[in-house]
Order: C-alpha cells, then sequence, then structure tokens
C-alpha cells in the first residue's frame, strides 16, 4: 500500500442554514452510509446537531450555513457538524428532565454516541460524534 492511501473515506457537504436542510443533511449520510448498522445512529446524530446549528448559532440567519463531515474507516464512523458560531458559548451537555422541551438534543448525542468532542474556534463550533464498530461486534464502547 502506498505511504499516502488511507483506508478512511470522508465526505464532506455544506448546506444553507435552512430548517429543510437538517432532512437534506440526514438523507445524505444515510446514502454514505447504507448498509452499515451504524447508519441509522449516525444519521439520528447528524439531525440533532443540524438543527442544534441552525436554531441556536449565526447558522440559522441570514446567510448562515453549516458543514457536514462524515469519516468512516472499520473501526469507527465519526459525524461532524460545524456551525457558524455567533454565541458567546459552546455547546454543551445538558442533562434535562423528561418534560424538558429544549436542551436535551446533545444530551441524546453524548447517549448514542461512544465520544463526543467539541471544538470552539473563532469562526463557530464543531461537534464530532464518533461510533465504534467494535462496540456492535460485542466489545465494550470506550
Amino acid at each position: 500500500m502506498h505511504e499516502y492511501t488511507s483506508k478512511a473515506r470522508v465526505w464532506g457537504l455544506s448546506c444553507p442554514g435552512f430548517p429543510e436542510e437538517v432532512s437534506r443533511a440526514r438523507r445524505w449520510t444515510r446514502d454514505i452510509l447504507r448498509g452499515s448498522p451504524l447508519a441509522e445512529d449516525a444519521e439520528l446524530i447528524v439531525s440533532e446537531l443540524s438543527a442544534n446549528a441552525i436554531l441556536h448559532t449565526a447558522s440559522g440567519r441570514g446567510y448562515g450555513s453549516f458543514h457536514l463531515a462524515v469519516a468512516v474507516s472499520a473501526q469507527v464512523v465519526a459525524v461532524s457538524i460545524t456551525d457558524d458560531g455567533g454565541t458567546a458559548t459552546a455547546p454543551k451537555v445538558e442533562h434535562q428532565d423528561q418534560d424538558a422541551e429544549h436542551g436535551r438534543g446533545l444530551g441524546m448525542v453524548s447517549a448514542i454516541a461512544h465520544r463526543v468532542v467539541i471544538h470552539d474556534s473563532d469562526q463557530g463550533h464543531t461537534v464530532t460524534a464518533e461510533l465504534y464498530a467494535d462496540a456492535l461486534r460485542g466489545g465494550q464502547p470506550c
């Protein structure tokens, strides 16, 4: 194998910050992961993170957008949503009671994913959720 060849594949999609783009991001993720046992979880995570970007950041204002990346290897599926920022604080997991109407989405993502990483920069926030294939084969989630 050539030293610059990798078995990991990465796809990217940029979407305008309109609510209907959440379903587009979901379908796009589903198409990439067709046949993967992690596809449904990844699709749900993309839906939640995309909606959060539109609702809570500059991505949902005026000419805003959000960016989705899906990385796939034999060991992991990682989905990342990068928003346009515009908020004073980075996203964080909040544990709300089950009757709460808002604030439970990132908690749900962290319950589904094996690892969630949040990066904050001057240009926006990136939330990456990782799903491990080993956990499906009887291994323990990391």
